[in-house]
């Protein structure tokens, strides 16, 4: 019998099973890649802006509207700051789109109201997303990818029944947590087809050769969403954005928090913007480490696919992934393994330093072959 605070819990909330983080550890000297996160600290001049703006401002409210970082990021892709608004991270955003734009379940009637109420995304991807759509009681449409993971044509969409009404369709871009980079000019082919909001979620997108970007500054259906966090070394500030018509843009703000995007993230955005050449830097160094660990890894008997984010998805030989992450672990490396039966033979491992990438092959070649 559920205790009588529990009793007070909307059961669509009690029912719900939330996302689950990765795992942030407290054992010293444990080499972290199961986040994602940049393993190279942000630019010195970051560093200084933000704690420039540790002062009396910390008493007043930061700028509503970020208007300083929305101009700024408006001159870097070249559109309106009406095109844009500033969230406390991507996941806000996610969430302020499907509160905006699609009706929960439990208003809408029929097939044609059904596809208003629905969330539809690709499967595996972004594991937040059943549960923001779940949050808001809104029906869940996942579409299963292929075991290469690659996007479906509209051809093979139109065959398995795709909704190209639903509400909202979430695309992953490229894919995690697989890695897959998907062509502008397929992205671009969904969206036509597609009659609801598009929003494609690029947080890793400054990994990958090409971004959509200009679909949501040419389609009025279409928005994109990117990050400070994945690429640009400021997860603990929680900043990011979302580019699009200004209609869409002007429905999220009239529903977000009154000061959603704290003074000293804004102020670490902006100094970042203003040293881009340093990320530039950290990319390229990114992008050959992971290189480098894809080469090795298949050396060593593993099945790694193509990525364009600043991890790998690799599958390794022998024994599950399960045991190969615990062994791993006994070595105090952590990588991430996902339950899910689509990726549960792999392990999602980031990109990490150099000196980091060495020290996982030595555990591998030390592990390998298991007994």
């Amino acid at each position: 019998m559920a205790s009588r605070a529990a009793s007070l819990v909307r059961p669509l909330v009690r029912n719900l099973h939330g996302y689950t983080p990765g795992e942030q550890p407290r054992v010293k000297g444990l080499i972290k890649l199961n986040t994602n996160e940049n393993p190279y600290p942000p630019s010195p001049k970051v560093l200084a802006a933000t704690r420039a703006a540790v002062d009396g401002r910390l008493r007043l409210y930061p700028n509503p509207t970020a208007d300083a970082l929305r101009t700024r990021l408006a001159r870097l892709h070249r559109c309106a700051v009406e095109n844009l608004i500033i969230g406390n991270g991507s996941d806000e955003l996610l969430a302020l789109a499907i509160r905006a734009f699609v009706e929960p379940a439990d208003s809408t009637a029929g097939r044609r109201d059904r596809s208003r109420a629905t969330v539809q995304y690709f499967w595996p991807s972004y594991s937040l997303y059943p549960v923001l759509a779940g949050i808001h009681g809104a029906h869940t449409a996942p579409f299963a990818l292929g075991p290469d993971f690659a996007l479906p044509n509209v051809r093979e969409l139109r065959r398995r029944r795709w909704d190209f009404h639903a509400a909202l369709t979430l695309v992953t871009t490229p894919n995690a947590p697989s890695g897959r980079g998907y062509a502008t000019s397929d992205l671009d082919a969904l969206c036509r087809a597609t009659r609801g909001v598009v929003l494609l979620d690029e947080a890793y997108v400054d990994f990958a050769r090409e971004n959509a970007l200009g679909l949501a500054l040419r389609h009025p259906h279409v928005l994109v969403s990117r990050t400070f966090s994945k690429a640009y070394s400021l997860c603990a500030q929680r900043v990011g954005y979302l580019v699009g018509h200004p209609d869409l843009i002007a429905a999220l703000h009239t529903i977000r928090d009154s000061y959603n995007v704290n003074g000293l993230g804004q102020a670490a955005a902006l100094a970042t913007l203003a040293d881009l050449p340093h990320y530039r830097r950290n990319f390229r160094r990114l992008l050959a480490t992971r290189e480098r660990l894809r080469r090795e890894l298949t050396g060593l008997g593993w099945g790694v696919l193509p990525s364009e984010t600043n991890f790998l998805l690799a599958r390794p030989p022998g024994p599950p992934a399960e045991q190969w992450l615990e062994r791993l672990r006994a070595s105090k490396i952590l990588v991430r393994w996902f339950r899910s039966p689509e990726v549960s033979a792999y392990l999602r491992i980031t990109v990490g330093t150099d000196a980091e990438a060495d020290a996982l092959l030595k555990a591998v070649r030390k592990i390998h072959p298991l007994a």
